[in-house]
């Protein structure tokens, strides 16, 4: 499972909102504040550029099930005016499963361009979606 943005954000309330009991006091605290403070950190990262990198993601799947349609046989997936993150993410998984049967089409007909394209197309799709960690501190 992958949590959604909402998801990470209402945990880190939940996480907070309480005052902790004594017995969780000190090093346990102290641990406690600083994943939540890192998992707002990448929240933040994930708001800000969330939105830019599924949609690019979804428009390069699209464009090479686009490409490939006449040869396989793939069916196109119907996109969506929904712009917020939950919206892009449904036609995003519908787009992966094709991307995905069309790259098992791909390795069985033994097309080495097209792979290589795919490949290349899942190394874009990576850096869109990485997040950044700052340096922290050792212990």
């Amino acid at each position: 499972m992958t949590p959604s943005l909402p998801d990470i954000l209402v945990g880190n309330f939940l996480c907070m909102i309480d005052p902790p009991p004594p017995e969780q006091q000190g090093e346990f605290m102290a641990g406690k504040v600083a994943v939540v403070a890192l998992l707002s950190l990448l929240a933040a990262q994930e708001a800000e550029r969330g939105v830019a990198a599924r949609v690019a993601e979804n428009a390069a799947i699209a464009t090479l099930l686009d490409e490939a349609s006449s040869d396989y046989g793939i069916e196109g997936v119907e996109m969506t005016d929904d712009l917020s993150i939950g919206g892009l993410d449904k036609v995003n998984a519908q787009l992966r499963r094709a991307l995905i049967g069309l790259h098992e089409a791909v390795e069985a007909r033994g097309d080495t361009a097209r792979h290589h394209a795919i490949l290349r197309l899942y190394a874009r799709m990576a850096d869109l979606r990485r997040l950044d960690m700052p340096p922290l501190p050792g212990r």
